[in-house]
């Protein structure tokens, strides 16, 4: 791939793709991290924001500035041996364990909402991700960026249409709700959101940005990348806070489109399969660069047995999954983050 071709959209993009998933187009993460904190809330995702374009300049940099194909040089290049090891374990562990997680929920939606058998969603996505990873970071990059466009297409025209089509009004439903949230501080329930989706995303950030030539180009497309997570964020905060009763929903953004229209319902439902796609995709490509580089021999083989025990271990279901692997995931994270705020000023390019 010419260093020259990866666009700041393309950067923002596969950005984007490797951070929304599952959890992120369900509603589920934004209405757990941010709802629950009522206008609270608000402050929290603006945190986030600033988390997201701050913290995703600092990673492409890095990567950059190590020229690393995998996220592992840069860990231990900031934390050390020691703290570096304990890092580089929670990647690896949460990357494989949410790459089953999204291929448990590509599975739950074929049950859930077309009644096909759940082993075969999770077939046919462990195998796209794997046809896709073999391609290496090109390939990444080519499925995430033409899939993101839709994505950030439907949950806006979703959200906007909840605030204003939808009966109600925003400002009589905006309170703390009785359920309590996963993390009672609205500002660490901000930071563990933003840690966790930033571990993940380390581990395509980095080799990404050994990728990019242009130092400008990843500042633009980390600002565009964080300020579109923000701003599918926000919208996807207040279309909930229209829709209070979507609360007491597994999927709320699909209740919420099934209030709309079936036709919307049916749409949104494959942007859902879409967002998993990319996420899985991302996962499973940051898992393997981990042991071996994309111009191995062995990339092929290890990809294919990675998406295999990644689908066995799906069964485990999708819920359970997210479950155990998000909070551990979003406190190793903030070992890492304060790891990079240490170490960003004193990198210097080569």
């Amino acid at each position: 791939m010419r260093k020259n071709s990866i666009s700041s959209y393309k950067i923002a993009a596969t950005y984007i793709g490797t951070v929304v998933g599952a959890g992120f187009a369900s509603g589920q993460e934004i209405l757990q991290f941010f709802v629950y904190h009522g206008k609270k809330g608000i402050l929290g995702l603006l945190i986030v924001t600033l988390l997201f374009v701050f913290y995703g300049n600092a990673i492409l940099f890095l990567g950059n500035c190590f020229r690393a194909s995998s996220y592992k040089r840069v860990v231990f290049e900031i934390a050390g041996p020691i703290i570096g090891k304990v890092i580089d374990i929670v990647i690896a562990f949460f990357l494989f364990g949410a790459l089953s997680a999204m291929i448990a929920g590509a599975g739950a939606i074929f049950k859930e909402q077309y009644c096909l058998p759940y082993f075969l969603g999770s077939l046919i996505m462990a195998v796209l991700a794997v046809l896709t990873v073999i391609r290496g970071m090109e390939g990444v990059i080519s499925a995430v960026s033409s899939v993101v466009p839709l994505l950030l297409t439907a949950v806006i025209v979703l959200s906007i249409l909840a605030i204003f089509y939808l009966p109600g009004e925003i400002y009589e439903n905006f309170f703390t709700p009785e359920i309590k949230p996963p993390v009672k501080n609205f500002i660490l329930s901000a930071i563990l959101y933003a840690s966790y989706n930033l571990l993940t995303a380390a581990a395509v950030l980095i080799p990404l940005g050994s990728e990019v030539e242009n130092i400008e180009g990843i500042r633009k497309g980390a600002l565009l990348g964080g300020i579109g997570l923000g701003m599918m964020s926000f919208l996807m905060f207040f279309a909930l806070i229209k829709v209070p009763v979507s609360f007491f929903f597994e999927v709320p953004m699909l209740y919420i489109a099934s209030r709309i229209s079936p036709f919307f319902k049916f749409v949104y439902t494959l942007i859902l399969i879409g967002e998993i796609y990319t996420t899985a995709v991302g996962n499973l490509y940051g898992f393997v660069v981990r042991f071996v580089t994309s111009d191995s021999k062995r990339f092929h083989t290890f990809t294919i047995i990675a998406g295999g025990i990644a689908l066995i271990s799906s069964r485990v279901g999708f819920a359970n999954l997210v479950h155990y692997l998000y909070p551990i995931a979003g406190y190793g994270g903030i070992i890492l983050l304060l790891s990079i705020t240490c170490k960003i000023h004193s990198v210097k390019l080569s």
